[in-house]
């Protein structure tokens, strides 16, 4: 399976922007269809693949009745204010919207008023989906307000060939050996790979990257269960930040910001051997890397079990249609629609019952040496820990990675100066 996945961190740090939120009608002004149909309106963010996958025509088919239009915007940064700011005005809504992981405790935790309970919507059932994942959107009072789309379980992606030359093993199974239950494994096979490095290449693309895959692994990170601020104190965070600053330190990254277009560029030059890989990853590499790396990828398993990235889907209480967009959002996010996702576009399911359909249980991908992808991510989906998730999430770890990390790797910052940095900077933003 090509997967070619634009959305990559086209959520979390996400491209261009399109069309605004306040494009959406308002829920009580919607347009008439003229054939009498119910119109029902989806807001996205990215390339969430609905379309593009045929699901929508599939819906409407099932739905003669129904109508189904989508609206998005690029960046996640553009469409979460808005989105935030329409639903406490109760205007301009789309009657299903989508939210990013990182924005959904945020969500769910000052909006849920504003949301339809889809724990309780027809044909939702709890145990379809991964435990952590139904919690993320689920308040202290067992309201569910959001429906999981996809997810993002990490794997390490590698070269074959760099990785021979530098005498290490190349079969993913004995790759994944090397660092299993452990990143300070993972940091002593970069420091073995140095030792034998094919000129120009480093052992893995950035300490950023490192860290944002450590404290994925987490279950407690920047918030505790009470919703007070812990990043500065919290063992498993500072725990992370010394390992990755360790990859700069000892010179194991190739100084890359990712998502810029120097990390790009790296992928077509073989600038690294490792990158962490979470399933929406795959088709980003293959892009970037082009036919030149087809079969010298591969896929092993990450030390621990990590998510990173995927979505939501809510259905405002003040929209016009609001059963019908329930119905519509349950059947996109049920089993059998997340597993066609993954089959066509690479969005790896958040319903763990899609798991073991064939479409997802029995998925390979050719670019990366045939990689049976399907059961490498069903295994880190499952062991991924319920992770207490805060309303700023993403300014701590943007902050930590882009202000603090990125000094230390780039411009070889003391560790010690650039968490201070960081912290300073998080602090101001979080008034604390």
């Amino acid at each position: 399976m090509r997967a070619h996945i634009r959305r990559l961190r086209r959520r979390a740090l996400l491209l261009a922007a399109a069309v605004v939120l306040g494009a959406v009608p308002a829920a009580g002004c919607a347009p008439q269809d003229p054939y009498g149909r119910t119109r029902l309106t989806v807001g996205l963010f990215g390339t969430f693949g609905y379309e593009e996958a045929g699901l929508y025509a599939e819906y409407m088919r099932l739905h003669p009745d129904v109508v189904v239009e989508q609206t998005s915007i690029q960046r996640n940064e553009n469409y979460y204010p808005q989105l935030l700011t329409h639903l406490v005005s109760d205007s301009g809504l789309a009657d299903v919207q989508a939210v990013e992981a990182i924005n959904i405790a945020e969500v769910t935790a000052t909006q849920a008023d504003r949301l339809v309970d889809l724990g309780r919507a027809p044909g939702v059932r709890r145990e379809d989906f991964l435990p952590w994942k139904w919690a993320q959107a689920t308040t202290r009072d067992g309201r569910t307000v959001g429906l999981g789309t996809d997810i993002g379980p990490q794997a390490v992606c590698y070269r074959k060939d760099l990785f021979a030359r530098a005498g290490l093993p190349t079969d993913r199974e004995a790759v994944g050996r090397l660092w299993a239950g452990d990143w300070r494994k993972f940091l002593e096979t970069g420091k073995r790979y140095r030792a034998k490095a094919p000129a120009g290449t480093a052992f893995t693309d950035s300490a950023s990257g490192v860290l944002s895959a450590i404290t994925g692994s987490s279950a407690r990170r920047y918030y505790d269960e009470d919703g007070t601020v812990v990043y500065r104190t919290n063992p498993a965070v500072r725990e992370a930040w010394d390992i990755a600053a360790a990859f700069a330190t000892e010179g194991l990254t190739a100084r890359l910001q990712q998502f810029t277009p120097a990390w790009d560029q790296a992928f077509a030059n073989g600038a690294f051997a490792t990158v962490s890989c979470p399933a929406w990853m795959l088709g980003y590499i293959e892009d970037k890397a082009g036919p030149a790396g087809e079969d010298r990828w591969d896929v092993a398993a990450a030390p621990r079990p990590a998510n990173w990235g995927g979505s939501f889907l809510v259905v405002p209480t003040s929209g016009r249609h609001v059963e019908e967009a329930a119905e519509l959002a349950a059947w996109l996010t049920a089993p059998a629609q997340q597993a066609k996702l993954f089959q066509r576009r690479g969005s790896f399911p958040s319903a763990s019952a899609a798991h073991a359909l064939p479409a997802v249980a029995g998925a390979r991908h050719p670019y990366f040496g045939d990689a049976p992808i399907g059961r490498i991510y069903t295994r880190a989906a499952q062991g991924v820990p319920v992770t207490i998730l805060g309303p700023k999430d993403l300014v701590i770890a943007q902050n930590l990675a882009d202000i603090g990390m990125l000094q230390v790797d780039q411009k070889g910052r003391r560790p010690e100066d650039g968490w201070d940095a960081a912290v300073r900077t998080i602090d101001n933003a979080l008034d604390l």
